[in-house]
């Protein structure tokens, strides 16, 4: 999953919700010199990964892109999967999109010193440019694989992956919505087992 849906499962914990969005710079062990709500959403972060990577929808999704774009089309379906999550957003959440990607936004800017050097950084064009909101939209999220393209230095055609969204668009849907209930149950099961 990508960063709202990362954001979303973590719920209305915000040390959690911290943790679940600076995971992916946090390696191995490294997770337990944080407090207790980051640490839970650093480990939240991890099982998603894992259950996502592993979980035969998911699978399904990334099949249809492999042929194309190698070992990428598990990132790429990441970006797509949020794209249905925010253009359906009414569908998971009482709080409209832009309110909620914007208390977001303040969330990390009051928490600055908590965050890693990197996402410290990638927040200034994240805030700026309004990336959360704007994979609820087509245009969104072609700028998105646009951008991704250039981070991998074009070693696959990243960017023309917003055709074979518009080209599976159902198919894709179909997929993230059957998934993403399972994940949310998951999701809440794990979080009752963490104890930090």
């Amino acid at each position: 999953m990508n960063f709202l849906a990362h954001i979303y499962l973590s719920g209305n914990d915000d040390l959690v919700t911290i943790g679940n969005f600076i995971a992916d710079g946090i390696k191995g062990k490294k997770y337990l010199k944080y407090q207790g709500g980051i640490q839970k959403g650093i480990l939240i972060h991890r099982w998603i990964d894992s259950y996502t990577d592993s979980h035969p929808i998911v699978k399904q999704s990334t099949k249809r892109l492999h042929a194309k774009y190698g070992h990428y089309s598990g990132v790429i379906v990441d970006i797509l999967y949020d794209h249905f999550l925010a253009k359906n957003w009414k569908q998971y959440h009482t709080q409209d999109l832009e309110s909620y990607v914007q208390d977001f936004y303040t969330l990390l800017n009051e928490n600055h010193e908590l965050l890693t050097s990197r996402i410290q950084k990638m927040m200034v064009p994240m805030i700026a440019q309004n990336w959360l909101a704007s994979y609820a939209t087509l245009d969104g999220i072609a700028t998105v694989l646009y951008n991704m393209n250039i981070r991998i230095k074009k070693r696959v055609p990243m960017d023309e992956a917003i055709e074979d969204l518009k080209e599976h668009y159902e198919a894709f849907e179909e997929e993230f919505t059957t998934f993403f209930k399972e994940l949310e149950v998951f999701v809440t099961l794990k979080m009752k087992e963490i104890k930090v």
